[in-house]
């Protein structure tokens, strides 16, 4: 039995990302342990992941902090690890396998290029599809890695719906981190407005991040939390799961809906592409302007009708 190594430091969006990958992982080394290097916010997520055996937390302190990395070093130094699958791919990640982890089968964009072909090539593909290529390249079989299903992540949340629906609601994120405030699409009370008017049964509400709580009072819509603390990851999970249909900027949240299988619609600006970030699914779909100031509540609601009429 070996011990294998995952490296994967965030952020949410990318965790939730990467459940495919690895599981066909895990399904690879169906006899072997199966490790993953994060961050702190999601060492109680990746415990309840059912395709890894331990998580263990990488501080990201700075390189030039050799006490830190010596730790580090000597902590995964004990495992043993036969082969290290970076799902990261990130400058720190290349430091660490350059400088510090040199283990003798390394997975990573850098390791799977082809001849001829450049990273920044490589990166223009979308991000499930480089997971594929990597694993691919890897001799891991890629069943799930186009596919990721979340829903491993969902705990119940019926206590908390109950406390504040008494019928079917829908779920927004019109929240973003303040560093990508071009990613907010400022028109969310317009629509809860034509909602409201057209379907009065269909219950609207959000769910604030730790951060989010005082903007969330600026959004008409019933604000979830449980004991006035913000859901943790995996209820929140379990609130998407339980919604009729999401509506989100391109953050976290919207990639859990995404790959929790869930009705809804992504509002994307200049950023990035929907297709470059894999956040298009058969019922997660997506709504792209250059100007996210161009798209209307009118625009979004008449591209949701048919789907909240099913609702009421």
């Amino acid at each position: 039995m070996s011990n294998i190594l995952i490296i994967k430091h965030g952020s949410l969006g990318d965790i939730s990302q990467i459940s495919g990958a690895l599981r066909d992982i895990k399904e690879t080394y169906k006899d072997n342990k199966i490790f993953i290097l994060t961050t702190l916010p999601y060492v109680e997520l990746l415990s309840k992941c059912p395709y890894l055996d331990g998580v263990l937390i990488d501080k990201r302190l700075p390189r030039w902090n050799i006490l830190y990395l010596l730790k580090l070093k000597k902590l995964l130094d004990k495992f043993k690890f036969s082969h290290v699958y970076d799902l990261q791919n990130s400058s720190r990640t290349s430091f660490y396998r350059k400088f510090l982890l040199n283990y003798p089968v390394w997975s990573s964009t850098n390791t799977v290029l082809k001849n001829g072909k450049k990273k920044k090539d490589f990166n223009e593909e979308s991000v499930l599809e480089r997971f594929k290529i990597q694993l691919d390249t890897s001799n891991i079989i890629t069943s799930y890695t186009l596919k990721p299903d979340f829903s491993w992540a969902a705990v119940n949340v019926d206590k908390i719906v109950n406390k504040y629906f008494g019928k079917n609601f829908i779920l927004l994120f019109p929240f973003c981190s303040p560093k990508l405030s071009h990613k907010k699409w400022p028109y969310y009370n317009n629509l809860i407005k034509i909602i409201k008017s057209k379907h009065p049964k269909i219950e609207i509400a959000v769910a604030p991040g730790p951060n989010e709580i005082d903007e969330a009072k600026q959004i008409e819509a019933i604000s979830i939390t449980n004991n006035e603390e913000p859901l943790t990851i995996m209820e929140l999970a379990g609130l998407i799961k339980k919604s009729s249909y999401v509506i989100a900027n391109d953050t976290g949240p919207a990639h859990m809906a995404a790959h929790l299988n869930k009705e809804g619609i992504v509002l994307f600006g200049y950023h990035t592409t929907p297709k470059k970030v894999s956040i298009e699914t058969d019922k997660f779909k997506a709504i792209s302007s250059k100007n996210l100031n161009d798209i209307t509540a009118e625009n979004v609601y008449s591209t949701i009708k048919n789907k909240l009429d099913l609702i009421n």
